[in-house]
């Protein structure tokens, strides 16, 4: 278990932030731009002195005001991953991840090789380069690479890909996707992109204004209130998981979540795979009767378990299909009034398979 417990206050601002996590897995640090997410970072980094408080990963304990304890950013075992990617420019990229590889002591075991790093992270070809050579995306890659090398207990990326452009991001998000599923090797990620967030996380912790206002596997923290504060109306919608259970000729993949199937277009899956489906509110169509010859490939029976208000003239329906499976839908308050919903109805959800945003989940010791 990865278990934090931190309190610090910094002029106006006060961080009191308590979470755990197990291990290996993504916990995604989430929230606004100043919710205190990279002070955190500092904390568990040792790059910032707690006022009080608790850090363990596994066995090791890094951090403890009651017992007097504080171990040195040098000899924590962990990597750290900023917005810019602070490699050394003097250096070519092998030099750069050498000198990860260098930060432990020569006895210390090294489950992580320099060729799997490699390997994992697409740097053959980049080896021999000068990191002022490199694009952004390249120099994010070879920091990453560099701090695997340092054989860490626990890997922090803060906001790794918050400077890069869109085209960028969607280069560095695949390799990161394999660093999850192939090391196991407890990440924090911390981001302001929900995107980001639901492509790489097992778990989220929501901060807003110093305090966790949400903490949990991301499906439960997809369905809060309180995220849906934050993201905006447009990107309220639950995470759901599934698994691949057919692929056919088309790459259309028949998903099973909860007691229903889903069609997902999912690049390269394959039967068996565990992936995480994303499903926006604003795209899912509510029926009091099963619907019949539509165009709409998922027609999923379901039950009303709560209608709250939402922005303007809406509510959002809170749709159980089964297995603690949950779904939300957006209409307007007439629609709900014409179709009578209430909690315990029985309705059918409707869902255009292109739509859907699904992630394959692989994870190493999960």
């Amino acid at each position: 278990m990865l278990r934090v417990a931190l309190r610090k206050r910094r002029g106006d601002f006060d961080l009191d932030v308590t979470f755990s996590a197990p291990t290996p897995g993504v916990t995604a640090i989430f929230g606004r731009s100043g919710c205190g997410k990279s002070t955190l970072i500092s904390l568990i980094a040792g790059l910032l002195t707690p006022d009080s408080g608790q850090v363990v990963v596994g066995d090791d304990h890094w951090y403890d005001s009651e017992r007097s304890l504080s171990v040195d950013a040098r000899h924590r075992r962990m990597g750290v991953v900023f917005q810019d990617a602070r490699l050394f420019p003097h250096l070519s990229v092998r030099s750069n991840l050498e000198y990860g590889a260098r930060r432990l002591a020569k006895s210390a075991a090294r489950p992580v090789a320099f060729d799997d790093v490699v390997s994992l992270l697409g740097l053959g070809t980049l080896i021999g380069r000068r990191t002022y050579e490199l694009s952004g995306g390249e120099r994010q890659r070879v920091a990453l690479g560099r701090a695997l090398l340092a054989q860490p207990r626990l890997l922090l990326l803060d906001e790794p890909l918050a400077s890069l452009d869109l085209a960028r991001r969607e280069d560095v998000l695949p390799y990161l996707e394999k660093l999850r599923d192939a090391l196991a090797i407890p990440i924090i990620y911390v981001s302001h992109q929900f995107d980001e967030v639901l492509r790489l996380a097992t778990r989220v912790v929501l901060l807003d204004d110093g305090r966790v206002a949400a903490d949990g596997d991301i499906a439960a923290v997809s369905i809060d209130s309180k995220l849906r504060a934050i993201v905006g109306p447009d990107s309220v919608g639950a995470v759901v998981g599934g698994l691949v259970e057919r692929v056919d000729l088309s790459g259309l993949a028949m998903v099973r979540v909860g007691d229903a199937t889903l069609n997902v277009e999912l690049d390269e899956a394959a039967v068996g795979q565990r992936i995480q489906i994303q499903v926006l509110a604003r795209d899912v169509i509510v029926a009091t009767e099963a619907p019949r010859r539509l165009s709409v490939r998922n027609v999923v029976p379901a039950r009303v378990t709560s209608i709250r208000p939402d922005v303007g003239r809406s509510v959002l329906i809170e749709l159980d299909i089964g297995r603690t499976s949950t779904l939300l839908a957006r209409i307007t308050e007439r629609a709900s009034a014409e179709l009578a919903l209430e909690t315990g109805k029985q309705v059918w959800a409707l869902i255009k398979s292109v739509s859907l945003r699904g992630h394959v989940f692989t994870v190493t010791g999960r």
